[in-house]
């Protein structure tokens, strides 16, 4: 899922997102809409999908990560947390509640609960408070969820979200608070934290075994494009990162051969395209050289041009994974694309 926090994924037009990067799905932060540009204009517009012109799925966080990395400016209440916006310095209270009723009003098609994310590392007291908190918040998310209606007519579901930090026993017991509560999804929330790799690989096995066969598995803030694969193998399904748009700014673009930092002089009069296994617009058009002119004269345009190849590395590398899943040869594909995508020109 392409990240557009703010009804936008930065730099790219709802029209290349469509018909250049073929996203299926892209996601919205229910924080960040709720400060601006606030829930009765999105209401008054008729909804997220309308006001930005987007018929396709949209999933909200809720913004539970970001007041978490809000660090100082928050405070953690048994009924919600309570935080101060990094815009003006206002005061709000989040609850289940609350943010079930926003999220009605953002018009999503996937509505995240609100959770506690706790930092890493954390202790074991701290983790076990704080998981213990989420799968009370995502009972409470339910039945918001449950005695309240859509606003605009479109059916829209509800994921819940696994936490416990690294320790395997507090994600079995969030796992099966969450499984008799009862959910359309889940979610593995509280990973990619800080975290070392190969600990996230461990607890994300861990966890999927823990989830509904018949239920998408969704990894939350994940990742780079061998996360993604690594991930997929042990039973991942969906994904969200601003890593492909935020690279993308700072000059860095995934490739089929790795991640090519496009200011490098070598680039200067190469005028192959940037990856000649792409279908995007940006490989199809533009060469290396131009794209490198672009960052090193600072031009607008190179946001756009890398965010649209990034994205559609991406989206192409998911489809493609799901055609070898079908085809049963996965695991030897995942295998040699991670090992040209770990190389670095």
């Amino acid at each position: 899922m392409p990240v557009g926090t703010t009804g936008t994924v930065k730099a790219i037009s709802q029209r290349h997102l469509k018909e250049t990067i073929d996203a299926p799905i892209i996601l919205g932060n229910t924080y960040h809409l709720y400060l601006r540009p606030g829930e009765e204009l999105l209401e008054k517009a008729g909804g997220l999908h309308r006001l930005m012109s987007w018929e396709r799925p949209i999933l909200t966080d809720s913004g539970g990560f970001q007041v978490y990395s809000l660090s100082e400016l928050r405070k953690i209440r048994d009924d919600g947390v309570e935080f101060r916006s990094h815009l003006d310095g206002s005061k709000h209270l989040f609850t289940p509640r609350r943010v079930i009723e926003i999220q009605r009003r953002i018009g999503s098609d996937i509505m995240m609960p609100l959770d506690e994310c706790a930092a890493y590392p954390t202790d074991y007291d701290y983790a076990e408070r704080s998981t213990r908190l989420t799968s009370e918040w995502a009972a409470l998310n339910k039945e918001a969820f449950e005695r309240t209606e859509p606003l605009y007519g479109a059916e829209q579901f509800l994921f819940g979200i696994i936490q416990g930090s690294v320790y395997e026993e507090l994600r079995e017991r969030s796992a099966r608070d969450l499984r008799e509560i009862g959910f359309d999804g889940y979610a593995i929330g509280g990973l990619a934290v800080g975290e070392p790799t190969d600990e996230m690989y461990r607890l994300t096995d861990f966890t999927t075994d823990l989830m509904p066969e018949d239920r998408p598995r969704y990894l939350m803030g994940v990742g780079r494009p061998e996360n993604l694969l690594e991930a997929v193998e042990r039973g991942v399904d969906m994904f969200d990162c601003v890593m492909p748009t935020r690279n993308a700014r700072n000059a860095y673009l995934f490739t089929s051969e790795g991640v090519t930092p496009m200011r490098t002089l070598q680039f200067r009069d190469d005028f192959r395209p940037l990856d000649e296994h792409c279908d995007c617009e940006t490989c199809r058009t533009y060469s290396r050289a131009y794209l490198r002119h672009l960052f090193v004269s600072k031009e607008l345009l190179a946001f756009e041009l890398a965010s649209v190849h990034n994205l559609r590395f991406y989206v192409s590398l998911m489809s493609e994974a799901r055609r070898r899943i079908v085809a049963g040869d996965f695991s030897d594909w995942k295998k040699e694309t991670i090992a040209k995508l770990t190389y670095h020109h």
